[in-house]
């Protein structure tokens, strides 16, 4: 399936790539992200390559494991000489390393500090269409990428304190972040067992997400069938 936009993350930052791809997506903006796109049996450095070959936009998640990372690195490296433009997307406040500072310090920046996090990806979906119209070139007959913002996520079907609750439990593990995830969990229809299973699959498997599902055991325990408080 064609795509638009390579994202290049640290591992450690899969729950912010995943958010991304999302909200991008939902833009009708196709995304590019590991280990999601590459097959089984695909040679991963070749997976890459191809990817980028058919990619406009190198959209970095920066962090400190991203800052340090042989393999973001070599990423970037490689968008820079295929002409790609590469928009790096900071979510921690740290000094871009000097290997990374050779390719990438000329470039604008999208700063995602603050506690809103659906802000800043509704910022980079603005930023994000322009590049790749930008691509497109002064004679392109390729259709328009949708420019409006991604639609607004349903209501909720859990109660707004309960889901207060849940996100602070996560937020334990995976920052501020963690508010996001729980309002893209608590669709309709979905029961608090649900989306504690759903959160839980944000987690890598093993001790850390036995952890979070114990701790919500306490949110379970006063919370309706239905999904409000007791």
């Amino acid at each position: 399936m064609s795509h638009e936009v390579f994202l290049s993350h640290s591992h450690v930052d899969k729950v912010y790539a995943d958010a991304i791809c999302h909200w991008l997506e939902a833009a009708e903006i196709r995304c590019w992200v590991a280990p999601r796109d590459i097959r089984p049996s695909e040679d991963w450095a070749e997976a890459i390559i191809n990817a980028m070959d058919r990619s406009k936009v190198l959209l970095l998640v920066f962090s400190s494991s991203s800052n340090s990372s042989p393999q973001v690195r070599r990423e970037v490296e490689r968008a820079v000489s295929k002409g790609l433009h590469v928009l790096p997307f900071r979510i921690e406040n740290v000094p871009l390393s000097k290997s990374l500072e050779y390719f990438i310090s000329s470039q604008h920046w999208l700063d995602a500090f603050g506690p809103d996090l659906d802000v800043h990806l509704r910022e980079l979906c603005d930023c994000v269409v322009p590049l790749l119209n930008r691509s497109q070139g002064s004679g392109a007959s390729a259709p328009a990428v949708a420019a409006s913002a991604p639609p607004a996520p349903p209501m909720p079907a859990l109660a707004p304190a309960l889901q207060e609750r849940l996100a602070a439990a996560l937020a334990q593990f995976v920052g501020p972040i963690a508010a996001h995830l729980v309002r893209r969990a608590a669709v309709p229809g979905r029961g608090v067992q649900q989306v504690v299973d759903a959160l839980a699959l944000e987690l890598e498997e093993g001790p850390e997400r036995k952890l979070f599902v114990a701790r919500c055991s306490a949110v379970l325990s006063g919370a309706k069938p239905g999904g409000s408080l007791a």
